[in-house]
């Protein structure tokens, strides 16, 4: 092989690589959980899944089905109007601010594992199409959000950072509901499809620029 066909090689395998190491960053090893994982992740809840209202034995059936694959959390938000005080700290900062405060780690924390938020919009009008609901307790937001696996949701809700900034979510938000989906259609290229398209047309660049001035 010539020295031009093994730089050409070389480029191709390292982009082959990059991207084989992204698929691993982004889709993780898809084991499921154990159930040690999961009992020792809700003994770490003591009293805050009650004090917030929600079931823990809800939580337990999704993470006990987890088949360690992504899945996306939808969020409904309703932002608190106005100043809001820190009853501990005595500072006081918009809603809309307290919940910047919590949202920043939180998609740091998720990006660094490997999800990442996948559409965040504003509310702009009431209720078009509602069947036998309560009425809007005030929606504002709209988010979905991309998990690598269930894994990565407790492991986000064990990590201190994320807890440190759990009391400024309660601070930005007077009410807010999240389920867990999983898509059935999408009409849109994945990250992972993007990344292999970015990586092929560099190396193809590269390849032809050593064609050219190589």
């Amino acid at each position: 092989m010539t020295e031009q066909g093994a730089i050409i090689a070389a480029v191709w395998i390292g982009a082959l690589l990059l991207w084989l190491a992204f698929l691993l960053y982004y889709d993780g090893l898809r084991r499921p959980l154990r159930p040690d994982e999961i009992d020792a992740f809700l003994s770490t809840l003591g009293p805050r899944m009650v004090e917030t209202g929600n079931d823990a034995a809800r939580l337990r059936a999704f993470l006990e089905a987890d088949d360690g694959r992504e899945f996306v959390m939808v969020n409904l938000v309703g932002t608190r109007i106005g100043p809001v005080t820190d009853p501990t700290s005595g500072e006081t900062r918009e809603g809309s601010e307290w919940l910047r405060r919590y949202s920043d780690p939180f998609v740091r924390g998720l990006i660094a594992r490997g999800g990442h938020p996948l559409f965040v919009g504003r509310k702009v009008g009431g209720y078009i199409d509602a069947w036998n609901t309560p009425d809007d307790p005030g929606w504002s937001l709209v988010g979905t959000m991309r998990y690598r696996s269930r894994r990565d949701l407790i492991r986000m809700a064990s990590d201190p950072a994320f807890r440190a900034a759990h009391p400024a979510k309660l601070l930005g938000i007077a009410t807010t509901f999240s389920f867990p989906t999983q898509r059935q259609i999408a009409f849109y290229a994945s990250p992972r499809v993007t990344a292999g398209l970015l990586l092929g047309l560099l190396a193809a660049l590269t390849h032809l620029a050593v064609l050219t001035f190589g």
